[in-house]
């Protein structure tokens, strides 16, 4: 009798195995990968000369560092970290809608913080914000529908439904 022969999981050769990703875990993946940018980006900006000394100071870029500015910031940021949430437990419309409002908002806020940068990693990090919140968008908009299903009841209706 013959072996029968098992695969090889280090198999090198033939086609991967390639499943279709649901549009929810995309989403939410693309806001973490977001997420994960703005606190790179501005973890990078404490290197920056004279930065630690203006916020021990008591002041950011042209604002002072009070009570409001920190809800502020907290709040424009929690946004997007609900949506890494949000994008998986809401139904699909307003999955949908919640993805293509707030990643359409949040896009000038990537390209604000540009302004008056002169480091380059800033402009690196708003282009690839940019980017990942135009998929966003681009895939909330696009999000795929479902196809109607052909059942002996639905075929009856649709017949009879057409005009003679």
């Amino acid at each position: 009798m013959k072996a029968k022969a098992i695969p090889s999981h280090g198999q090198t050769h033939g086609p991967l195995e390639d499943g279709r990703v649901p549009i929810r875990l995309k989403l939410s993946a693309l806001w973490a990968t977001v997420m994960f940018l703005y606190a790179y980006v501005d973890i990078f900006t404490f290197y920056k000369p004279g930065i630690i000394d203006d916020i021990l100071a008591g002041q950011v870029w042209e604002f002072d560092i009070t009570q409001g500015w920190v809800v502020g910031g907290l709040v424009l940021m929690t946004i997007p970290a609900l949506m890494v949430f949000l994008s998986l437990a809401l139904t699909a419309g307003l999955a949908r809608w919640a993805n293509i409002v707030v990643g359409s908002l949040y896009i000038p806020v990537s390209l604000f913080n540009t302004i008056d940068e002169t480091w380059s990693y800033f402009y690196v990090g708003a282009a690839v914000e940019f980017a990942l919140l135009a998929l966003v968008v681009w895939y909330a908009w696009s999000w795929p529908r479902v196809a109607e299903l052909r059942t002996p009841a639905t075929e009856a209706r649709v017949v009879t439904a057409q005009p003679r």
